[in-house]
């Protein structure tokens, strides 16, 4: 729901996970411009019935699939940040999560380490893979600093992450790209696999 003054340019990308094959098939990122006329977009043509349908293909598995949602976020003034930056809260797989980023690092890794943590906002028991990425400026598609997981978030152990996702030198090494003009490039790929009450 956006005001009709309001419009917000999205590169967004799309995936289905393959349980079998423990892979995703993804769309390629797509830019649209979301505003009150037009607040929907998606692929007409992401995956045919026929495949999708098949269970020997590995997509539907009792009935069930799971989708999943790429999210980037530019974060400027990234010398000046505090101790830590936390995203706005955003809808993955029907759930509701935040990043926290620690630019000086947490616990052990403080002053050796920026850390980095997905926090699940819910009360239920969810096991959900996710991916999180700084990304090097010139070609965020390419070289990067990736690191992955697939845990069960619950109300008691609701944050999961790396107190050493990336040290501080490699970060501010000028030659990688991950720090420009001050701003950072963070990338989380999330889906959810499983839900327990």
């Amino acid at each position: 729901s956006l005001p009709a003054n309001l419009e917000v340019n999205v590169v967004f990308s799309i995936f289905l996970f393959n349980p079998i094959s423990g892979n995703y098939l993804c769309s390629l990122g797509t830019t649209r411009r979301f505003q009150a006329m037009k607040s929907e977009w998606g692929i007409s043509k992401f995956i045919s019935k026929k495949v999708m349908s098949d269970p020997s293909n590995g997509y539907l598995v009792d009935d069930n699939c799971v989708l999943g949602a790429e999210r980037n976020w530019k974060i400027p003034n990234f010398s000046k940040l505090g101790k830590v930056w936390n995203s706005e809260q955003f809808s993955a797989g029907g759930h509701k999560w935040k990043i926290n980023l620690y630019p000086k690092g947490n616990g052990e890794a403080t002053g050796r380490s920026v850390s980095v943590f997905l926090q699940h906002l819910g009360s239920e028991r969810v096991k959900a893979p996710f991916t999180v990425f700084i990304k090097n400026h010139e070609n965020p598609g390419g070289y990067c600093k990736r690191v992955s997981d697939n845990l069960w978030f619950s109300a008691s152990d609701n944050s999961w992450g790396w107190s050493s996702f990336i040290e501080i030198a490699e970060i501010n090494d000028s030659e990688k790209r991950f720090i420009v003009n001050d701003s950072c490039l963070l990338d989380i790929e999330i889906s959810v696999q499983a839900v327990a009450q």
